[in-house]
């Protein structure tokens, strides 16, 4: 059966990310991790890692996409992963202290955007551009208008 697994390298600290992932999302599963590499799964989705030193470095290029449907959620990721040297960005991206992009996305945010009245939506994406991490109440304010 074929499949594709995101493929991460890091810069000599395989372990400590997977041990930081594993406390950050609660039904992380760790197939095999060592000194060099792992194998872990993340919600479902596979990942392997390597230490491949620091000759390449993660970009916003390639990121992670939580979907989530509560601003608890929001909140419980953005805070986990800007924790210990992660960066908060634009419109509900950020890094984690490794230098993974993820995106925390509640799903409220698609559907104002997606609203068939653009006059709406266009509010929703205004106030949306504003944000670092997304807040689920002024979405709906700016979308109501």
């Amino acid at each position: 059966m074929t499949s594709i697994t995101p493929f991460l390298w890091f810069d000599n600290n395989v372990p400590q990310a997977v041990a930081f992932y594993k406390s950050v999302f609660p039904n992380a599963k760790v197939e095999m991790v060592n000194d060099f590499m792992a194998s872990f799964e993340l919600e479902g989705q596979k990942f392997s890692a390597l230490n491949g030193g620091p000759k390449y470095r993660f970009n916003e290029a390639v990121s992670f996409f939580i979907s989530v449907e509560t601003q608890q959620e929001v909140d419980y990721f953005w805070d986990k992963l800007t924790a210990d040297g992660g960066e908060e960005s634009q419109c509900g991206w950020l890094k984690d202290k490794f230098g993974l992009s993820w995106q925390v996305i509640p799903t409220a945010l698609g559907r104002y955007l997606g609203d068939p009245d653009r006059t709406r939506a266009n509010r929703a994406m205004q106030a949306m551009m504003k944000m670092q991490k997304i807040v689920i109440a002024d979405l709906e304010k700016a979308f109501a208008g």
